[in-house]
């Protein structure tokens, strides 16, 4: 009976073994295989580092094989990518401009194993970042303070423009800048208020000055026009008075009573007053 027991005991110690064993082998096999493969996902390029030496060209989106332990494949975001970049620079009267910037790029595809051989993972740090800040400061520095805030639109198309000569040889392409704020010194920002005051009431006596030059221009051309309504109306009433119509009009105001003096060669006779004897010696 206790050989039969140890028999089964060393039995059962080996199946257990041999089970370890098995077990320990797929797992093996199975990090195995599943190092023979990798998935590149959706607007990535794979950059396949063999040894430590980074392999020409790149993979494309998909499932790829790779010899396993040996190879690595570093993933690159190909899709636009946003940056937001906080900086100071000088205008070109020298005031101080701080300036925020959301610079929209992406990386070629075709120069995602270039970019992570010369540069590495970090490109955005090394490559886009101080090429922001050098191509803003000599933008801003062809424009006053007032005049960076009055060109937003030229200041963003030079940056665009300037980071994509310095960039796309590397592989990098800019496709959009925006301005997200420009702020100026306090003491700028005063005096800018202060002269914005000025111009208004400026513009404010000016339109009041222009108001009063039309309302004197437009009561002068009202007496003018009945002045010469008036000279009109009077040379038409001129040429209608003829003397037929002037006696008529005499007789339509005679009230009946004969004039009471009369005057000729200088000598004037109360005709009223000899009437008035006629009437007393009848």
């Amino acid at each position: 009976m206790t050989v039969k027991v140890d028999g089964e005991k060393k039995a059962h110690a080996f199946n257990w073994k041999k089970l370890v064993i098995i077990g320990a082998v797929v797992i093996v096999a199975l990090i195995i295989i599943f190092n023979c493969f990798v998935v590149v996902d959706a607007g990535h390029t794979g950059v396949v580092v063999t040894m430590g030496s980074v392999n020409e060209g790149v993979l494309q989106e998909g499932i790829h094989a790779k010899l396993p332990f040996i190879q690595n494949v570093i993933k690159i975001d190909n899709r636009i990518q946003k940056l937001e970049v906080n900086t100071e620079a000088f205008s070109k009267d020298l005031q101080s401009v701080d300036t925020v910037l959301a610079i929209n790029y992406r990386v070629d595809t075709a120069k995602s194993y270039s970019i992570y051989k010369n540069i590495g993972a970090d490109y955005e740090s090394v490559l886009v970042t101080p090429a922001v800040n050098e191509v803003l400061k000599a933008i801003t520095s062809q424009y006053t303070a007032e005049q960076s805030v009055t060109n937003r639109t030229l200041i963003s198309d030079g940056l665009v423009k300037g980071l994509n000569e310095k960039l796309n040889d590397l592989g990098l392409y800019v496709t959009d800048v925006n301005i997200i704020d420009f702020d100026f010194s306090d003491a700028f920002i005063t005096a800018i208020e202060e002269k914005q005051i000025a111009q208004q009431q400026l513009l404010k006596a000016e339109t009041e000055k222009q108001t009063a030059i039309t309302n004197a221009q437009a009561a002068a051309e009202a007496a003018k026009i009945k002045a010469a309504g008036d000279a009109e109306a009077n040379k038409k009433l001129n040429e209608s008075l003829t003397d037929k119509v002037i006696e008529n009009k005499k007789i339509e105001k005679w009230n009946g009573q004969l004039p009471k003096v009369s005057g000729s060669g200088g000598t004037i006779i109360d005709i009223g007053g000899i009437d008035d004897t006629d009437s007393k010696a009848q």
